[in-house]
């Protein structure tokens, strides 16, 4: 199954795409960081993310989408701000008629690295490693978005590839 999975930000939008099934390692499709102005409107910066998470999932084709779920940080301006983009990212999914999951940066870290108390450097070295990268996916917003997909293949994914397939065939009649 393809994954397309979003690292959700405002600033620098982490996505990555891989293939996979569960209990296998992943192949990395692509991966990329989506930028805005910090000086743009609200809007143009909302329309810009959705018009560039529109196209990769047009381009890629994947199967499902996993987003990083938004957790309570000290900063509510920024957790705003992340909410806005997931919430961008879960619509361009929807509009695709593609199954979405959303899991919590613990999830991810368990799945990725087996401790849900993992930092940024042990997540970008196990993504390297589960992908058998020659070098690691820069910035980080593009090692914790390709995460987010292995995660995903990884814990059941292949329900959502199930449920997509079912829901094409109700299209098709």
């Amino acid at each position: 199954m393809r994954v397309l999975g979003v690292d959700p930000g405002l600033t620098r939008c982490g996505v990555g795409v891989v293939e996979g099934v569960p209990g296998r390692p992943c192949d990395l499709v692509a991966y990329y960081v989506i930028h805005s102005d910090p000086e743009d409107e609200l809007p143009d910066r909302l329309l810009h993310l959705d018009r560039s998470l529109s196209d990769l999932v047009a381009e890629h084709r994947p199967d499902s989408v996993a987003v990083e779920r938004v957790f309570s940080q000290h900063n509510v301006r920024t957790v705003m701000g992340t909410a806005q983009a997931g919430a961008v990212a879960v619509l361009a999914a929807a509009r695709a008629g593609l199954p979405v999951r959303m899991y919590s940066p613990s999830e991810v870290k368990a799945a990725v690295t087996g401790s849900g108390q993992a930092d940024k450097a042990q997540m970008t070295a196990m993504v390297t490693r589960l992908l058998r990268l020659e070098a690691p996916p820069r910035p980080a917003d593009a090692a914790d978005a390709l995460a987010l997909a292995i995660c995903h293949v990884w814990r059941g994914g292949t329900r959502d590839k199930l449920a997509a397939a079912v829901q094409r065939n109700r299209g098709a009649r």
